[in-house]
């Protein structure tokens, strides 16, 4: 007689998605064989063995206007989940960020009685705070990354637990720049600067010329200076080298990587970098960095209008300070760019004190995350 499975429905709705995904599925599946995965997720998920639905690069889009414009796609595949999991109900469904899409298909779900996990908590200390009371609606818990976030959801009767962030598990305190610039063949004295301009092609479109550019500029005050640009895509590469094109930078000395991000950022002296995950990637690899983003008008002013915090950064959200500078939208232009990462590089000291408080943010966030995650989740489920 064959034993019956623990089936867990699991959404994810981009690449970061996809890696706490897969270390959760394989934690959860070291302690128990039983237990199949279905849902939405990329490569690291599918891998790690979930069936999949919907594939994940359908949710990965960033803003009001870019969601508005995907708008009718997209609920259409939320409307097609809701169906499949209450016509299939799984014995837990885990919704991992996405909070557009997840907290609604997860507010379904409960009232149908199934139990809901919500991995990654929104961002409802920076702004439109106000969704706690849907994610008290939506979810029977809520594991959040970030120390800061469990009173909040305590204070409003929300169950918690703080799991910290994989990143600090996965990444080292001290990484081994001087081996990795051998890889790289990169001279241990060369001046270099990583250029990470996201992941989505919308962030590469509005980031690649003000960071070609950026690069000439830096160029013109150090002749020698060297420029890595990891991307994760032909698309994304495509875009670059178009606007390398545009900017008449064909002689840039910049390498086009297809990932390696973090060698990029252990080899440089200085990261350019858009916000998002990849800024607390720098941090916890002890860089020093200018935090820059762009996007469309409409999509600035409705988040400026909502946030709480004067930061966007997560390195300065976590340190509730300034630590390292932040150019947006207007501001970010390759001359005010530029100045900064010069500075910042050629402060010695600064990059010293940068070093320390980002050491002292990683031993914070290294909880074991995907093993204090999965225990989270095993007293829901059943004993089969």
């Amino acid at each position: 007689m064959s034993q019956k499975k623990i089936v867990i429905g699991i959404v994810a709705g981009e690449a970061s998605g996809d890696l706490l995904g897969s270390h959760l599925m394989l934690a959860l599946k070291a302690a128990r064989s039983d237990i199949d995965f279905i849902g939405i997720g990329g490569a690291k998920m599918q891998s790690a063995g979930m069936k999949l639905l919907f594939p994940m690069e359908k949710l990965a889009v960033r803003g009001y206007v870019e969601v508005l414009r995907h708008y009718l796609e997209i609920v259409g595949i939320r409307r097609k989940l809701r169906t499949y999991f209450l016509e299939h109900r799984p014995d837990i469904f885990i919704g991992i960020d996405a909070p557009d899409f997840n907290l609604d298909l997860e507010l379904a779900l409960k009232q149908q009685g199934i139990t809901t996990i919500h991995y990654v908590s929104p961002s409802i200390w920076a702004w439109r705070g106000e969704r706690i009371h849907k994610i008290k609606r939506a979810v029977t818990k809520v594991l959040a990354l970030f120390p800061h976030e469990s009173k909040l959801y305590e204070d409003a009767g929300v169950p918690v637990e703080y799991v910290g962030h994989p990143l600090a598990d996965m990444l080292p305190d001290f990484p081994k720049r001087a081996e990795t610039r051998e890889t790289m063949r990169i001279p241990p004295q060369a001046k270099v600067f990583a250029l990470l301009p996201g992941s989505r092609q919308s962030e590469v479109t509005q980031l690649a010329h003000v960071y070609i550019n950026t690069a000439k500029l830096i160029l013109k005050k150090i002749p020698d200076a060297r420029f890595l640009m990891p991307l994760i895509s032909r698309e994304t590469r495509a875009i670059v080298e178009q606007a390398l094109y545009d900017c008449d930078a064909q002689e840039l000395p910049i390498t086009l990587l297809f990932g390696h991000a973090q060698d990029a950022m252990i080899a440089a002296d200085a990261v350019l970098v858009a916000s998002g995950t990849a800024t607390l990637e720098a941090a916890l690899l002890k860089r020093p960095m200018v935090i820059t983003y762009r996007m469309p008008k409409l999509t600035w002013r409705l988040m400026k209008r909502k946030s709480y915090q004067p930061y966007f950064g997560l390195p300065n959200i976590l340190c509730e300070r300034f630590v390292v500078p932040e150019l947006m939208r207007d501001d970010a232009t390759p001359e005010n760019i530029s100045q900064a990462l010069l500075n910042l590089m050629n402060d010695k000291t600064a990059v010293a004190q940068l070093e320390e408080t980002f050491l002292a943010l990683h031993q914070t966030l290294r909880q074991n995350t995907a093993q204090k995650a999965a225990a989270a989740i095993f007293p829901y489920l059943p004993n089969v």
